[in-house]
């Protein structure tokens, strides 16, 4: 039987992130910012995974991103959801997060996330 390619490289991803998440764990204290991404669209959420608890999410689909943006899936949208994300977990008084890529290459629309999430204050 043949594996679709999409269906590999999706394996791969998944296999990546599980290898990332058994050593990162987001306390109260320095909680995780995960970023997930498709074709179309971008989130990224903040969560506490002690209490298991979203504490700021935030997505290309949102109403206040999406009058800025052309489109959801690209670096300047990610760049946007950078900043979005930065500005809210500001407001909640977190400053320090810990990266969770979710198994996907550091490069490009991630890399862009993470720089943005910097530049607006966030430490990781």
């Amino acid at each position: 039987m043949k594996i679709i390619k999409t269906n590999l490289r999706k394996i791969k991803r998944v296999a990546r992130h599980e290898r990332i998440r058994k050593n990162l764990v987001g306390t109260t204290e320095r909680p995780r910012l995960a970023v997930s991404r498709s074709l179309n669209n971008m989130s990224a959420q903040i969560i506490d995974d002690i209490t298991h608890k979203v504490i700021v999410g935030v997505s290309t689909l949102n109403k206040d991103l999406r009058k800025k943006l052309k489109s959801g899936g690209n670096v300047e949208a990610a760049t946007a959801l950078g900043e979005a994300i930065a500005a809210l977990a500001q407001k909640k008084g977190i400053k320090k997060v810990s990266f969770d890529r979710g198994g996907y290459l550091y490069h490009g629309r991630i890399k862009a996330v993470a720089e943005a999430a910097r530049k607006g204050g966030l430490e990781f």
